[in-house]
């Protein structure tokens, strides 16, 4: 039997917190919502500290096994429980988790061991929508990438709404935040990785790459995409070819498309 305290005011403390870890007021934790997501929770070593559900909750499997990282399990009447979800149409769980330290030592251990493949890591600069941002980490994750490089003044990668984009693989992915421009060209210049970005005026078609070689492959905001000063200290440009006169496509459609092309090359599967 898994030991549960009943919350019964909206004021109580833990759920205070809690408001204030869901809202980015808490930067050493990190708020995961729903049974999908707390699952992903549960199966990556992220570290759990509390967990809040409803009075009716009736997964106990899953409660047991959030009680094998946490003895905080808190219960809480719906008509509160609404006042801490992020969601319009609660699942009945929360958990705050420890938020997840820097992957830049994970990137750097899969570089350096080469035997892995052909590394690609993704840099993603000044990316402000946390839907786009999430999805972007759910496709590079499934593209293989060694991990995801993520430039100062852009969406958190553990807010709420990237979380659920990302449906798990932000838990799963090395995510190295709140790099600058040139530190990360640095960096990629000191692990021999080609810098290459996705430009509208590139002459070079993506698919004409060879991704067999190790790069960074970069991606500017949703807005402006790169400045023409960030484009020049770039080596490689590359654009995707569209028709019927359209000039971009959603930023997390254009990551797909590249990344999955390097996947297939790497995979050796097709021509």
């Amino acid at each position: 039997m898994v030991d549960m305290e009943k919350i019964t005011s909206r004021d109580n403390q833990h759920l205070v917190n809690a408001r204030k870890v869901r809202d980015g007021r808490s930067p050493e934790l990190i708020f995961v919502e729903g049974r999908r997501l707390v699952t992903e929770a549960l199966r990556s070593d992220i570290s759990i500290d509390e967990c809040f559900c409803v009075d009716d909750f009736g997964d106990r499997e899953l409660i047991s096994a959030i009680s094998e990282k946490t003895t905080r399990i808190f219960v809480i009447p719906e008509r509160i429980f609404g006042s801490i979800a992020d969601t319009s149409s609660p699942q009945g769980i929360i958990l705050l988790a420890k938020r997840p330290d820097s992957g830049v030592g994970r990137i750097e251990r899969l570089l350096a061991d080469r035997s892995t493949g052909f590394p690609l890591v993704l840099f993603l600069n000044e990316i402000n929508n946390p839907a786009n941002l999430g999805a972007i980490l759910r496709t590079a994750e499934a593209a293989g990438v060694a991990g995801v490089v993520i430039s100062e003044n852009s969406a958190d990668a553990y807010s709420p709404k990237s979380l659920r984009a990302a449906m798990g693989s932000g838990f799963r992915l090395p995510i190295w935040e709140n790099v600058q421009f040139s530190e990360v060209l640095k960096w990629a210049n000191k692990w021999d990785l080609t810098s290459a970005a996705a430009d509208i005026g590139a002459e070079r078609i993506y698919s004409d790459v060879d991704w067999l070689k190790p790069r960074l492959l970069i991606f500017g905001s949703e807005a402006h995409g790169l400045s023409e000063s960030d484009l020049e200290r770039v080596e490689e440009l590359l654009h995707i070819p569209m028709e019927n006169n359209v000039e971009s496509l959603n930023l997390a459609v254009s990551a797909g498309i590249i990344l999955f092309e390097a996947k297939r090359q790497r995979s050796g599967t097709g021509t």
